[in-house]
């Protein structure tokens, strides 16, 4: 089976890296001058008429991109998102692609810097709307490569979502603004943070602004966190933690 690749950033190069060891492989990113020759396709139309097609670009692009594909897609085709969001890619696809398209949303919880074949990854998934029924062998594919299916809406994803991802990155980029960094002294602790950090901030700004913007629970989430910080910063001044006279 040949799958299609729409988009070779920094994730797409390791989707391909996934898929290749199973299917044939044909890619489309007219941005992109990475893009290996014996994948290369110079038409939108090639890539969209393979059984499985995958779209791995940038959250604020997904709705534009569905639209410029959603005339190519063949009569049995099956579109994947891999957004790190995931109600909102549900909803456009859902919305824009023709009837005849199958949907299935995942989202790996892993990037370029976390990937590694040789430790086992998590990937969320939900058949949207599996007309070709080619969910559980997609599911089988992923497992046989250490990678362990979370199944969950796309509504429990962003909930959840909201709090280990959301927060993550929200704390890594105020500890980069706020200028920490590594001590002749660090605790193991600090260490751990210093890890988050470069973590999270190595993606782009932009993947930063669009978790924060386009999962519709993480606003919330990071004012709680906020009223949490002034909360325990007051109560230094607190009588309870007063010395007494």
């Amino acid at each position: 089976m040949t799958v299609g690749i729409i988009g070779y950033g920094r994730f797409g190069r390791i989707l391909a890296t996934i898929l290749k060891a199973g299917y044939d492989l044909k890619i489309y990113d007219p941005f992109s001058t990475d893009v290996p020759d014996k994948y290369r396709c110079a038409q939108l139309g090639d890539v969209c008429s393979q059984s499985l097609v995958f779209v791995a670009v940038p959250i604020r692009d997904f709705l534009n991109v569905i639209k410029d594909i959603r005339s190519h897609i063949g009569e049995k085709t099956t579109v994947i998102d891999v957004c790190s969001v995931k109600k909102y890619p549900a909803e456009v696809m859902e919305k824009n692609l023709p009837s005849h398209a199958g949907i299935i949303c995942s989202h790996p919880m892993f990037g370029p810097d976390s990937y590694s074949q040789y430790r086992e990854q998590k990937m969320v998934m939900h058949p949207l709307r599996d007309i070709y029924f080619r969910y559980d062998s997609l599911k089988d594919y992923f497992k046989s490569h250490s990678i362990r299916i979370v199944e969950m809406t796309p509504e429990e994803h962003d909930r959840q979502a909201a709090v280990s991802q959301g927060i993550t990155h929200f704390i890594g980029r105020v500890l980069e603004k706020a200028d920490v960094k590594s001590t002749e002294i660090n605790t193991l602790g600090f260490t751990d943070l210093l890890a988050v950090i470069e973590q999270t901030c190595n993606d782009s700004l932009e993947l930063f602004k669009d978790l924060q913007r386009f999962n519709p629970y993480t606003n919330e989430t990071i004012l709680q966190l906020e009223d949490a910080i002034r909360h325990i910063h007051s109560s230094f001044n607190s009588p309870e933690c007063q010395d007494e006279d």
